[in-house]
């Protein structure tokens, strides 16, 4: 195999990977995240081992505007480079941080989607106030401009205060008093068990979530067909038709890392999709709202459609007119 580190043996005649090499973000969400692949990998092939390929991408390094390092890009460049440069066979992608105005590397696709996780936002408050129970005033911290302008049209009396990092940064950070509040993912707590912190979770109406929230995506380098065979039972098919559409939707939009843009696919046990979605002004006093549903429609026709929606309100000339 070109690039590869280290020659890889097969168990059987039918090329299953005997050691499949995974990398990730070395951040504790990161690899709690793989631990669940290695987890359901294991169960659906006893005999396959695993190993995990840490790595630290400049998103986790830098601090400062994402838009200033590649935007969300940032999280997943040198995760990129291990699977290309043959140093890792699989990789863990939370899909909420790979790019969707792009494709992916040349050489890579996705191979699986993991059953979906909670999509809601969390309002973490050491005091245990609800969102409405907040006075004037109180900081919350999040850099998340999906969160600034949806907090910013829902509730104008409160006061985002950027902060970055890891989740458990992010609680150190408010143990020491540099904000009253957090808003965090609910999947991302789940993963590193530390639900306890919640206060509230937030009503997708309230706090509409990034496209891809709460799903995990298994990267492979797409000649790589025996590690492809491998994960694509680890694949849920209703996941697998809400992210499509959902990242149709944000290609078609070509929204970038200062875009506030929100919005969740549901798949229905009837078979049927749905797609709501929203476009906000970085201060949320301009709020273009779109939700389809499809029924023979495939997932990108629903994306695109919904995409389309928006751009006829205006979506285009907002998602430009904001700096990146």
């Amino acid at each position: 195999m070109p690039g590869a580190l280290s020659p890889r043996s097969r168990v059987n005649a039918m090329s299953t990977p005997e050691l499949i090499r995974i990398v990730s973000r070395d951040s504790p969400m990161a690899l709690a995240q793989v631990e669940r692949v290695r987890a359901e990998l294991t169960a659906l092939h006893p005999g396959i081992a695993t190993e995990v390929v840490p790595v630290k991408t400049t998103g986790d390094k830098w601090m400062g505007d994402l838009s200033l390092v590649e935007g969300k890009g940032a999280f997943t460049k040198e995760v990129d480079a291990a699977l290309l440069a043959g140093q890792a066979d699989l990789a863990v992608h939370c899909v909420k941080d790979v790019p969707a105005d792009r494709p992916l590397p040349a050489g890579t696709v996705f191979a699986a989607f993991l059953k979906r996780d909670d999509i809601r936002d969390a309002l973490v408050h050491p005091g245990g106030r609800t969102l409405d129970e907040l006075p004037a005033g109180t900081r919350i911290g999040t850099s998340s401009v999906r969160r600034v302008a949806q907090l910013a049209a829902s509730h104008p009396h409160l006061l985002c205060v950027p902060m970055r990092g890891n989740a458990n940064r992010r609680l150190e950070k408010l143990a020491a008093g540099e904000a009253d509040a957090l808003l965090l993912a609910v999947a991302g707590l789940e993963r590193i068990g530390r639900t306890d912190v919640i206060t509230e979770a937030l009503p997708v109406d309230l706090m509409c979530p990034p496209i891809g929230a709460g799903i995990l995506a298994l990267q492979c380098r797409e000649d790589d067909t025996d590690t492809i065979d491998a994960v694509s039972g680890l694949g849920d098919p209703d996941t697998y038709k809400e992210a499509s559409a959902e990242r149709m939707f944000l290609h078609v939009l070509q929204g970038h890392c200062n875009s506030p843009i929100a919005g969740f696919a549901h798949a229905e046990r009837s078979g049927g999709l749905s797609l709501r979605a929203r476009v906000f002004t970085p201060d949320g006093k301009t709020v273009l709202n779109a939700h389809e549903w499809a029924g023979p429609l495939d997932p990108a026709t629903l994306g695109t459609s919904v995409a389309v929606a928006l751009l006829r309100q205006g979506a285009r000339e907002l998602i430009d007119s904001i700096a990146h």
